[in-house]
């Protein structure tokens, strides 16, 4: 089977680049062909085992499975995150908003002594994409990550172990934050699609991807950065500052509601699709 016979299967479910995008990524990561191989037909080079082991692959993507669980790994910030079925699929949103905060903190230091190590924490962890970068990428830091989902903390540890990351994985509800600490930084890409947004999403996120990390009530789209905001009044340090991943339909009720809470410097910013995505505070 050629490489145009392979993307067309995909068509019906996806648009031509997509579908092309989704067949190279395949080809490449499980029989290692470059995109020059597919073009000068190796396609057909391929042995009876992974011809079957292809057609399999084909069926699940053709049933709308998401190429990155069936392949169990995503890349994120320039490094390939394991993931499975129950774990939100890293996006290309979520990368700029970790490029926002090394952005923010790796700066330039004149001084005898290198300062305290920032204490990040990312609140619903998922995968680990957040904290793995940011304990990776961050300079002089200490990161910690939470998660309600067992089998997350259990995928994200992996990450981290595998990347070469330090970080503290908990088990914690982002509805009912406890603890002491206190953080430099707090980061959260919490759940924010209403169920009424649900008639335009993808059928494979919605047949895959975990409602519990996609989906709020319509009557309460904020309540899960409202219960972070709350929490991180106590938790940030002075000048601390809360980033969040958002949905930009309740944007404007967002900033208005961390400025009610006397956030300051309230800051929404784009992502490269457009759309207001990131928004931060700063702790008084």
């Amino acid at each position: 089977m050629t490489y145009n016979e392979l993307w067309h299967l995909l068509t019906p479910l996806y648009d031509e680049g997509e579908a092309k995008a989704i067949i190279r990524t395949v080809m490449e990561v499980v029989f290692g062909l470059s995109f020059t191989d597919l073009y000068t037909g190796k396609v057909n080079e391929i042995s009876s085992e992974e011809k079957t082991l292809l057609e399999e692959i084909i069926k699940r993507l053709q049933k709308g499975e998401p190429v990155q669980y069936v392949l169990g790994q995503a890349s994120f910030c320039g490094r390939t995150f394991k993931v499975k079925a129950g774990v939100l699929i890293p996006r290309p949103e979520t990368e700029l908003l970790c490029q926002w905060i090394t952005a923010d903190y790796n700066l330039p230091y004149c001084g005898l002594q290198p300062p305290e190590p920032l204490q990040v924490l990312d609140i619903g962890t998922g995968s680990g994409c957040i904290a793995v970068t940011l304990a990776l990428d961050l300079w002089n830091s200490a990161v910690s990550a939470w998660d309600i989902s067992a089998d997350a903390l259990l995928l994200a540890r992996d990450n981290a172990h595998r990347l070469g990351a330090k970080v503290d994985f908990r088990w914690q509800d982002a509805l009912h934050p406890e603890g002491t600490e206190k953080w430099d930084i707090i980061v959260s890409n919490p759940p924010y699609i209403c169920e009424k947004e649900k008639a335009k999403m993808a059928k494979n996120v919605l047949d895959y991807e975990p409602e519990i990390a996609l989906f709020v009530p319509d009557d309460d789209p904020l309540r899960f950065y409202r219960s972070i905001a709350l929490y991180a009044q106590k938790a940030l340090k002075p000048m601390g500052r809360l980033y969040f991943e958002i949905n930009p339909l309740y944007a404007e009720e967002l900033k208005m509601m961390l400025e009610n809470l006397h956030y300051r410097m309230v800051e929404g910013r784009k992502s490269q699709f457009g759309n207001l995505q990131m928004m931060k505070g700063v702790h008084a």
